[in-house]
């Protein structure tokens, strides 16, 4: 399953499935950059010549064209994409949810993927290949109520990858969609009612839904997407991969 020399691009790094992810995959041998909006936890990792940090808002066009050109000048070749960022929703009745909120929602999780992916795709496709993994969330197939513009967001990404995926085939470049499972990250609490028991709601809520019975991990999730940007996943394109312990049955 070999990465070694792959220059990876990461979105979120700064986060606990994002840090894990680029941990692993300089484990496995490949460059990483690593973006984020906060990139002081991502200091200590660019001792290593292999990963660069970019502090970045994946909102602003011009912000992910040179996050590519970067890197592309700096390593010589984009061969993968991981968009590990995210915002969750905290639990609310539809009819107090703001419109400013699920613009945010929509636009974070969704739009900076359309952002980062169709930059991906110009340098990818002229180069004949590369591999996209936009992670979604458990939550597109087993929605939890007052999550609503959360879950169109993931549902959204689920889709256009799937759409990317048959677009790009052409050009032998693979997008996949990641689904994880409740995750014991500080996200998870922001799933929570405003006011509730983040540590009860964890346990009583999210741990007893997953069928293997614990929460995920966030190395589970970066081994992973590792797996979908290495070559072993070079026939999977457009798959909905479940790492959730189970969650989605």
């Amino acid at each position: 399953m070999t990465i070694t020399k792959k220059t990876v691009i990461v979105t979120g790094a700064g986060g606990g499935m994002g840090r894990a992810t680029v941990e692993h995959l300089l484990e496995a041998g490949a460059n990483v950059v690593g973006c984020d909006l906060n990139i002081a936890a991502l200091a200590e990792l660019e001792e290593n010549p292999r990963f660069k940090a970019m502090k970045a808002d994946l909102l602003n066009e011009a912000a992910v064209q040179h996050i590519f050109a970067q890197t592309k000048s700096e390593f010589g070749s984009i061969d993968g994409l991981a968009n590990v960022h995210g915002i969750a929703q905290h639990a609310t009745p539809i009819e107090d949810c703001s419109l400013a909120e699920y613009r945010k929602i929509i636009d974070v999780n969704m739009t900076s993927i359309f952002l980062t992916c169709r930059e991906a795709a110009a340098y990818m496709k002229e180069q004949g290949s590369g591999k996209i993994v936009n992670i979604g969330s458990v939550s597109t197939t087993r929605p939890r109520p007052g999550l609503q513009a959360y879950v169109a967001s993931k549902g959204a990404v689920e889709s256009f990858t799937k759409a990317l995926a048959l677009e790009l085939a052409p050009y032998q470049v693979n997008a996949n969609v990641l689904h994880p499972g409740p995750a014991d990250t500080s996200m998870l609490g922001e799933f929570t009612a405003v006011g509730s028991s983040v540590d009860d709601t964890k346990k009583e809520v999210f741990e007893s839904s997953v069928p293997l019975g614990k929460l995920l991990q966030p190395e589970d999730i970066a081994k992973s997407v590792k797996y979908l940007l290495s070559d072993a996943a070079e026939m999977i394109t457009g798959a909905v991969l479940h790492v959730d312990g189970g969650r989605n049955i």
